[in-house]
């Protein structure tokens, strides 16, 4: 257990006591021969007082000096001492929100009992749903993305500051033969494109890291050359930036710490400002979002520029539009599979488009989504491309859609472009990227948002939670069961409520 953790443990057990003997903080501190001030810092973990101060703090509180220095916790604190325990808060960066965890301890601490209460039932639900740690984590990573828009300028000038020392942007796209050329020479690596082939149960990781005096990158060959090109521009990005906590493969089995989520996050964030610079990009968006009328060349013409995948573009998108064009958005990913249901595999929701996550997950997505109809789309368009023989054609160019999409029960609607494709590491399954602007004044910023030829479909979260019936929705792949089960509360509420007027007249 760590000094942080043993200090926040005793100064509970110090509070708790001096409220349990009726004694304010003042009439404490002065029984003690101590500051208010000190009482206080102890009281919130900042300070752990020497032996000859506990024992008279114990004195005071009429307690045994073993039992107050001890760090286990009785009730009603048991609860709160083995959340506090957990890597799950030991891990979480309360300094990159401004505030630490004594200050979550303080307020837990007002109401010790229901508080305790409340983190053992949220530590119930959590093994319910087998939720993990690095569930968590990257949810904290996202909050942090989101409070910050996912614009980082400090990693956008790293980027610019490697690419100008290097004449890496002075022809784009960037070349993947500098990139490796930087890796082995700067940063003495091996790069192997050999060994993760030779193996199927690594086939799944794009690329794995070495550590070592000489170190290595195995990259996958069956990557598209674009993906590979990213690989090693990530690398470079822990290389440049010194991020020793990392991630050692490109989709890690296990998350050991936030910092590890955080650096892995700003590799990619590097890599992707490195390959698509903020001075050329911003030129390239501004001139698409001034069209008139959709169009998807632009998209197709920057994922040709940059060299990049379509995923790494929208996701660049979803860096500099809200900084530059002042208008927030959402990013979502969802893969299908031979199962035939849509997983969301990654999300950054800076508008706060209704997402069907957490209960909602083993739910079927509203097949209506912009997402899920590229998806479809995909599916189709190789299934009419197979050849006589029986045989698919291999399908490589994404496909792309726009839609205007609006919630049936609420004024929300949104503007989405994405596109789909297969995925390169596993076969069968397919992937889709699309970023959403709330549609309110946008045509301000984007042109085309009026664009009478852009579809507008009413949209729901779930085909459960959804009252269109098949006659107005011909792809419900589930029956409304949450909505009846709503409907049926709300009824048997009513029902209940005549009760007791009856019975009360």
């Amino acid at each position: 257990m760590n000094t942080q953790l043993v200090n926040i443990i005793f100064g509970m057990k110090v509070k708790q006591a001096r409220t349990d003997s009726g004694m304010n903080l003042t009439e404490f501190a002065s029984q003690c021969d101590l500051s208010s001030s000190y009482v206080t810092e102890i009281e919130k973990g900042r300070k752990y007082p020497r032996a000859d101060k506990i024992m008279r703090m114990a004195e005071v509180l009429n307690k045994e000096y073993d039992e107050l220095v001890s760090i286990r916790l009785e009730p009603p604190l048991t609860h709160l001492g083995s959340a506090l325990s957990s890597p799950v808060l030991g891990q979480f960066p309360f300094e990159e929100f401004g505030i630490e965890m004594s200050d979550l301890v303080n307020v837990l601490t007002r109401e010790p009992g229901k508080a305790s209460a409340l983190l053992h039932a949220i530590a119930e639900l959590g093994r319910q749903f087998d939720l993990k740690e690095q569930h968590f984590l990257r949810a904290a990573l996202r909050s942090y993305q989101e409070l910050h828009d996912n614009y980082f300028p400090e990693l956008e000038e790293e980027a610019q500051k490697f690419a100008k020392k290097h004449k890496l942007h002075d022809q784009i796209p960037v070349s993947t033969t500098q990139l490796e050329e930087l890796l082995r020479t700067k940063y003495k690596f091996e790069i192997d494109h050999t060994q993760i082939k030779a193996d199927s149960l690594l086939s799944k990781y794009r690329s794995v890291y070495i550590r070592g005096a000489k170190p290595q990158l195995v990259v996958n060959p069956q990557l598209q050359p674009h993906q590979i090109k990213f690989e090693l521009a990530r690398e470079l990005g822990y290389q440049y930036l010194k991020l020793t906590d990392r991630a050692y493969t490109s989709a890690p089995d296990q998350v050991d710490s936030f910092q590890q989520v955080f650096n892995d996050f700003k590799a990619s964030y590097f890599a992707g400002a490195l390959l698509m610079p903020s001075q050329f990009i911003l030129d390239d968006i501004q001139a698409f979002f001034e069209l008139t009328s959709w169009s998807p060349k632009p998209l197709y013409k920057m994922l040709e520029k940059y060299d990049v995948s379509p995923e790494a573009l929208l996701y660049r998108f979803s860096e500099l539009v809200p900084q530059f064009f002042g208008t927030k958005l959402h990013f979502l990913r969802l893969h299908n599979g031979s199962d035939g249901r849509y997983h969301l595999v990654k999300q950054l929701n800076l508008n706060r488009l209704r997402v069907p996550n957490g209960l909602a997950a083993d739910e079927h997505f509203c097949r209506r989504w912009l997402v899920v109809r590229l998806l479809r789309e995909l599916k189709q368009q190789r299934a009419n491309q197979t050849l006589s023989n029986g045989h698919a054609v291999s399908q490589r160019a994404p496909v792309v859609g726009v839609q205007m999409s609006e919630y049936i029960d609420s004024r929300d609607h949104f503007l989405c472009f994405g596109f789909a494709r297969p995925l390169s590491l596993s076969p069968g399954v397919d992937s889709c990227g699309i970023i959403g602007f709330r549609a309110e004044n946008l045509h301000n910023i984007i042109r085309f948002a009026k664009d009478p030829s852009i579809p507008h479909v009413n949209i729901n979260e779930t085909c459960e939670r959804c009252a269109l019936t098949l006659d107005q929705c011909n792809l419900r792949a589930a029956e409304p069961s949450v909505l009846l089960s709503r409907k049926e509360r709300a009824a048997r509420k009513e029902e209940l409520r005549q009760l007791l007027d009856r019975m009360r007249a």
